[in-house]
């Protein structure tokens, strides 16, 4: 007799692995997140209230937090807060951290998938015009020059291309404003600052795969029967490329999501990251642990979905992953 795994098929087999694996890492999350900002020294009210601020004040902003209790107190009322979407309140703003978050989400989320199609619409571009110009071999200076910059670009840390962008588009030329969020032309830069780098790399991923799918087999049949050059490209190499472009693309999505932490503190953009920077700066506690809980969920999130959608597009996945 078959056991119930047995019975399910491997696409919903895979699915379950995957969100089983999302839920142990999303525990992890909580218990690292927890602990680890627990160990680090000093206090967060103090920090807060100020080196001046009275001691009975102290004590009873300490006790309305909860933070006078033992430690596996407080992180029993943390687990307990979240399961009712209570993710406590700030120490810095006495605002409720759940409140906070969900007013700056949605302005991390548009500068992560923004990043992502501006990355994902140049890479594979310039990834199969630098495979078809390499392959051609009458482009060498042409192909080391797309790869010396790609290596470039992906070498440049996000913060410094930041400030170049701002230095060159915003200061010296005038072309769009150095920081903030409020239109069109204040995302901008702080998008291109966070698609640069992941463009160069999927670029790179996109060239090579499609150097091996040009030189495989089948395409070399397709050339025999004369079939037009865009045909061979769009309908017949390109699909052959999807399984590992995607792959990539996941994972520099899960990236550039938390790549926003930086690019929001240089852009001075009022998103999750730059929430983030702030509360690491005064030691709050609830507001540290929410965000990092939110940015973690939705790395996980990403992962998830991706793998979702390549054991949709390539069966065989599941097969490997199992």
């Amino acid at each position: 007799m078959r056991t119930f795994s047995e019975r399910l098929s491997p696409r919903t087999s895979f699915a379950i692995r995957r969100t089983g694996r999302l839920l142990a890492s999303l525990v992890i999350v909580v218990l690292a997140s927890f602990f680890l900002i627990h160990m680090v020294p000093g206090d967060p009210v103090r920090a807060a209230l100020g080196p001046t601020a009275p001691t009975s004040l102290v004590e009873n902003v300490r006790s309305d937090l909860g933070l006078d209790k033992p430690i596996p107190q407080q992180f029993f009322d943390y687990v307990r807060g979240l399961f009712s979407g209570d993710f406590g309140t700030s120490i810095q703003t006495r605002q409720e951290v759940s409140e906070v978050i969900g007013s700056r989400f949605p302005t991390t989320f548009i500068l992560a998938a923004s990043g992502f199609v501006v990355a994902l619409a140049g890479a594979l571009p310039l990834g199969m015009g630098a495979a078809l110009i390499a392959r051609s071999g009458r482009g060498s200076a042409v192909t080391a020059t797309i790869s010396g910059a790609l290596g470039v670009l992906i070498a440049i840390p996000d913060f410094l291309l930041s400030v170049a962008l701002i230095a060159v588009f915003s200061v010296w030329l005038g072309f769009f404003p150095p920081a903030g969020w409020g239109g069109l032309d204040s995302a901008v830069l702080p998008v291109i600052g966070m698609a640069l780098g992941p463009m160069a790399y999927l670029a790179r991923i996109v060239q090579v795969e499609m150097i091996k799918v040009l030189d495989s087999t089948y395409i070399s049949t397709a050339r025999i029967k004369r079939l037009p050059e865009r045909i061979l490209l769009f309908r017949h190499a390109l699909p052959n490329i999807v399984t590992s472009t995607l792959t990539v693309g996941g994972l520099l999505l899960a990236g550039l999501t938390a790549g926003t932490v930086i690019i929001e503190t240089v852009f001075a953009i009022p998103g999750m990251g730059n929430t983030l920077v702030s509360a690491v700066g005064a030691k709050d506690y609830p507001m540290i642990q929410g965000v990092v809980l939110v940015f973690a969920l939705m790395v996980l999130a990403v992962n998830l979905v991706v793998d979702l959608i390549l054991i949709t597009i390539d069966p065989r996945t599941s097969i490997t992953e199992g």
